[in-house]
């Protein structure tokens, strides 16, 4: 009798078989969009790459990244969305420093199957990556980057130039949002008189030039334009300079590492006044850094609160079911998650009807230049310079330690 019910099992498990395939072509374990089927990966495996501060003081920004791409990457395999092939991701870290990151670029790019990167977190990164990929012709889709020049080059209000056909970022950028801050804080929150602090970074310095142009434009006094290193621990000596100027807010251009325990300081020193950031400081590290002294403090980030979109609720629930114990997306998961699923759509067309070689990425390329979907964090699209045309903004306020949304919008003027 065993021997009987042995022989059928084999006997089922082969028609079983021999309905999911076919062909020889070999196949892993998920499931397709129609429910059971496995996917057909007998051409290989191809790498999407990562690269962003998966450790040091950024680490909740990167971990986000990486973690809502490899969500996915994941989606994309359980789809069999690209056709004969299964994806795995490759992330780098770069401790948010340039010379790592194009460390993390050149080993990416050594890969042949290397289709793309998303990333990196930091426009000064970016920097150091670009040109590298670009060499390769691998295509790079930020969800982060904010400086302007990375797409329009240095003198991008004057003569706007791309400067890599390979880059893409699915975020607006600084000359869109520090106006924004500006705007607010001078219109809305009537604050006059405005102490600028910068962490002397590429991402930093630029956004505090665009919020102090547009505060002027609207009236403020820049009462003091002070830099901190990005690494301080003691700001006593800047705090001892805007002080006696009797600021009624300060602008810091930089990131939640040192943000935080600047305004900490800030009210220590007697100064009952906020500190506004960018994007760089929207996080709940900067509220436990910075402990009660940052109620009240504002930020501008880009996009729209991923939670207060009816779009992104299946991206944070999948989420969530997948890293029930990570501290979450953070500011840049759900645009991780829109950039790396703009890849890896321009992969499934470039893919459609062709295998996977060099000579496909220049029309990987312009197959990313024309991808057009709605995405967590809105419509995902670019214009001719690779930036996103989605140039949502949000202001967010810290209410007991965490970054609260005030109002979403645009840049109008």
């Amino acid at each position: 009798m065993r021997k009987k019910v042995a022989t059928a099992a084999v006997l089922a498990a082969g028609a079983l078989l021999i309905t999911s395939c076919s062909t020889n072509k070999s196949e892993t374990p998920g499931g397709n969009a129609a429910g059971g089927n496995q996917c057909d990966t007998s051409k290989g495996t191809l790498t999407v790459g990562v690269i962003a501060p998966l450790s040091g003081e950024l680490t909740a920004l990167g971990v986000g990244i990486r973690n809502s791409a490899q969500l996915a990457v994941d989606q994309a395999n359980e789809k069999c969305t690209v056709k004969g092939y299964k994806l795995v991701l490759d992330p780098q870290d770069d401790e948010k420093n340039p010379q790592k990151a194009g460390q993390a670029a050149t080993k990416l790019s050594s890969d042949p199957n290397t289709v793309g990167v998303i990333g990196t977190l930091n426009s000064s990164t970016s920097q150091t990556v670009q040109p590298i990929l670009s060499g390769k012709k691998i295509v790079q889709i930020s969800p982060a980057n904010t400086s302007p020049t990375l797409t329009r080059g240095e003198d991008y209000k004057n003569a706007p130039k791309r400067q890599f056909d390979t880059y893409f970022r699915v975020c607006t950028t600084d000359d869109s949002q520090g106006p924004f801050a500006a705007n607010y804080l001078v219109q809305k929150a009537g604050k006059k008189k405005i102490a600028v602090i910068a962490d002397g970074k590429t991402y930093g310095e630029g956004l505090a030039n665009e919020f102090e142009a547009k505060a002027k434009a609207n009236g403020a006094t820049i009462v003091a334009r002070e830099k901190v290193g990005e690494k301080d621990t003691d700001f006593s000596g800047v705090i001892g300079k805007i002080k006696p100027l009797a600021p009624e807010a300060v602008y810091y251009g930089g990131e939640y590492g040192a943000a935080g325990p600047l305004s900490k300081q800030i009210k220590e020193a007697g100064l009952n006044i906020p500190l506004m950031g960018g994007d760089g400081i929207v996080d709940d590290t900067y509220g436990k850094l910075g402990g009660a002294a940052t109620q009240g403090d504002l930020a501008t980030s880009v996009g729209a609160p991923a939670d207060k979109l009816p779009e992104a609720k299946a991206f944070i629930d999948a989420y969530n079911a997948k890293f029930p114990k990570d501290q979450g997306y953070s500011a840049y998961g759900s645009m991780s998650y829109d950039a790396t699923n703009a890849l890896i759509g321009a992969l499934a067309t470039t893919l459609a009807n062709a295998d996977w070689s060099d000579s496909q990425r220049e029309t990987l390329i312009k197959n990313v230049q024309s991808y057009k979907q709605k995405g967590a964090n809105g419509d995902i699209a670019f214009d001719q310079y690779g930036d996103s045309t989605n140039k949502l903004l949000t202001v967010y306020q810290v209410n007991n330690g965490k970054f609260e949304p005030v109002e979403t919008g645009k840049l109008d003027s």
